[in-house]
């Protein structure tokens, strides 16, 4: 199952995750894994709240998928996700297997699917993950922009 309005209605669940985020005081990301149509694994971002550089939203997610699934291996799987993957979770989503990722916004400063770097496209790597990027982009951006800017305001004088 894939195609737009498939793709943004997973999204959106991706989105809901984000404001999970937000309301925790993190940078508004979200995430949900997805087999066969339903959800198997969701996260939001959470390294301040959890004192853990790695507890990035698709990291959470893949680790619930993985519980859920019982199994590392994320082979039938496909990720949702609001920011451009990292490096970090570049790596983590070639190791479990994923077979597509789809992202939102693009992340101009450490996105590794292509907007920095491609991980995604290394042709050395063992596992190719299919990417599809800009889904729901403005969206997505959106809350980013939108965070930040209560950030910097808070912090005016």
């Amino acid at each position: 199952m894939s195609g737009l309005p498939f793709d943004e209605a997973l999204m959106r669940l991706a989105i809901e995750q984000a404001h999970h985020a937000r309301a925790a005081g993190e940078v508004p990301v979200g995430a949900v894994v997805v087999r066969d149509g339903v959800v198997v694994g969701a996260g939001f971002n959470r390294p301040i709240g959890s004192h853990d550089p790695t507890a990035h939203a698709e990291i959470q997610a893949l680790r619930a998928a993985s519980e859920a699934l019982r199994n590392y291996r994320l082979v039938d799987c496909d990720l949702y996700v609001t920011l451009e993957p990292c490096a970090m979770c570049a790596g983590a989503i070639m190791h479990a297997r994923l077979r597509r990722v789809v992202y939102g916004a693009r992340d101009p400063k450490t996105g590794a699917a292509g907007s920095v770097v491609d991980l995604f496209a290394e042709a050395r790597l063992n596992h190719h993950t299919e990417v599809a990027g800009g889904v729901l982009a403005a969206e997505c951006a959106g809350l980013l922009s939108s965070f930040f800017a209560g950030r910097r305001a808070s912090r005016a004088p």
